[in-house]
Formats: C-alpha cells, sequence, structure tokens
C-alpha cells in the first residue's frame, strides 16, 4: 500500500496541487488525505477512483491492484468485488475491467 500512497503524491505534486485541494475536492479533511498519501489508510476503490478521477488518470496509474499494492490476497478480493458487481447488476467503471 505504501507504494499507492507515494504514487499518488507524486503525481498530484507533478500537477502542482496541493493536499488541500484534493482534500476539498474529495470531501474530505486536509488530515484525512494526508493519511492517505501517507499510507495510514487503505486505499479502496472508491477512494481510488475520486484520486483518479481529480487527477484525470487511470486507476492503474496510481496503483497495480495485482502486485504494487498487496498480494494475491488483494487480487482475490478484487475479482471478488468485481464479481459481487456484476452479479447485482451494479455498474462498473470500464478502467476496472
Amino acid at each position: 500500500m505504501k507504494v499507492c500512497g507515494q504514487n499518488i503524491r507524486k503525481i498530484r505534486r507533478s500537477r502542482d496541487l496541493t493536499q488541500e485541494y484534493m482534500a476539498f475536492e474529495m470531501g474530505i479533511s486536509q488530515k484525512a488525505y494526508s493519511d492517505i498519501e501517507n499510507s495510514k489508510v487503505k486505499i479502496n476503490l472508491e477512494i481510488l477512483t475520486k484520486i483518479s478521477d481529480i487527477l484525470n488518470i487511470k486507476p492503474s496509474d496510481i496503483c497495480s491492484i495485482s502486485h504494487k499494492c498487496g498480494n494475491d490476497a488483494s487480487e482475490d478480493k478484487y475479482r471478488s468485488l468485481l464479481e459481487y458487481m456484476k452479479k447485482n447488476n451494479i455498474s462498473i467503471p470500464e478502467e476496472f475491467l
């Protein structure tokens, strides 16, 4: 997970954006956003999607589910989540397929 937070910080800085701006756009406090970049919280699909939308990038540019953000268990959870969403007719953004 640490790699994901570091990637977010690097991309945010390359776009000359502040943590305050990111937090505002996400509807969270600057402290909560800082915790994301410092890997103090787990990055879930919702957070990853919000950040990638703000930065105008694909979620995979931030974090590769299969090897940068975790282990095989993370990949299994990701696949299970996608299956659940498909089974329950929950729309899945194209970039996650």
